[in-house]
């Protein structure tokens, strides 16, 4: 989508689940660092935000030059250093360092600076990890990640009036938060669970925890709104590759992307009409359903597969989209027309 005079919330979230797909992503990078120069934020508040945003989109099409500088104008954008939504971009910054030469002690100062966010929020385990992995040093992210679970669970042991060293005694009573807001211990072992496999570890008791916890946000979430594989969405390219791939859950998404959408705008109608709050549909890809499935050795098609991935969507804050979008707003679905013009009339249809 082409950028506005005044660039809004909702274009930011456009542009974040969009830009890469569209036909010039370095040229839309371009576009919003513009906005941010001229004024044309609607919130200047979301300057670094949008220069973070320019800044992975020019990381991920290999031009680290660009990168660098909306990382480095970026952080100058947030108001202080201690700013949460800073992390993420002083990682990217980092990721950009690793690939140019003779800069990668600065990348590893950038991201031991960040270390001690391990312990306190729940995106920085996910952030930190990959721009380890991008810099081919995985297994400190392991290590990192081992010792900030171990400190978590020693604080719990502690707590529970049990020897700190006493990690095992604790281990079965952990539970994860609520599906929205699993915390940061869901999202720790995770991605060591994620970072031990890549590097072909074998499963130890912390992996085991990672998925008992898995599987409490599974259960979780399935209480709070029902099946929560039901609100997976497949946007158009991915639910024509589904279908292609997978011909036996046309029954389950619908036949064509129009009756998916019909059916997932009814579905969120029917939970809001329930009571239900905090509404969305989480975003998934084929590749994403087959390697969930790979590591559980199971169908992608069976039901419990399908729910173990929605649960592992669900963790993941940039998979949600939330719903329902204001009447004039850009509709959930991605397709660039207004809610009203498109998904909202399909719930009475």
């Amino acid at each position: 989508m082409p950028t506005k005079d005044i660039l809004t919330k909702a274009d930011l979230a456009e542009l974040r689940r969009s830009a890469l797909g569209m036909a010039n992503p370095l040229g839309v990078a371009a576009e919003i660092a513009e906005a941010v120069e001229q004024d044309r934020l609607d919130d200047p508040d979301d300057a670094g935000d949008v220069l973070t945003l320019a800044a992975e989109i020019a990381e991920i099409r290999g031009r680290s030059d660009a990168a660098l500088r909306y990382a480095e104008r970026a952080l100058a954008a947030y108001p202080s250093g201690d700013d949460p939504r800073a992390g993420f971009a002083r990682a990217l910054r980092a990721r950009t360092l690793f690939q140019a030469a003779g800069r990668e002690d600065e990348a590893m100062a950038e991201l031991t600076a960040l270390r001690p966010l391990l312990l306190v929020q729940p995106d920085a385990p996910a952030y930190v990890s990959a721009a380890l992995d991008s810099g081919g040093r995985s297994a400190i992210a392991e290590r990192w990640l081992s010792e900030a679970v171990d400190t978590l669970l020693g604080e719990r042991a502690a707590a529970a009036g049990a020897p700190a060293q006493a990690i095992t005694a604790v281990e079965p009573a952990v539970e994860v938060g609520p599906p929205e807001s699993p915390g940061v211990l869901f999202f720790l072992l995770q991605q060591r669970h994620r970072v031990r496999r890549d590097l072909n570890l074998p499963h130890d008791r912390h992996d085991d925890l990672a998925d008992r916890l898995e599987s409490q946000l599974v259960r979780r979430a399935a209480q709070r709104e029902g099946d929560q594989s039901d609100l997976l969405f497949w946007p158009r390219a991915e639910f024509d590759r589904l279908l292609a791939e997978h011909p036996d859950l046309t029954e389950v998404y619908g036949p064509d992307w129009d009756a998916h959408r019909a059916r997932l705008e009814k579905a969120l109608v029917r939970l809001a009409n329930a009571g239900g709050t905090g509404l969305g549909v989480l975003t998934a890809t084929v590749a994403g359903l087959d390697a969930h499935a790979n590591r559980r050795n199971g169908d992608p098609t069976d039901p419990q597969t399908r729910a173990g991935y929605a649960g592992e969507l669900a963790a993941r804050p940039e998979a949600r989209i939330p719903w329902p979008p204001e009447r004039n707003d850009p509709c959930w679905c991605g397709s660039g027309l207004k809610y009203k013009k498109d998904c909202l009339p399909r719930s009475r249809s």
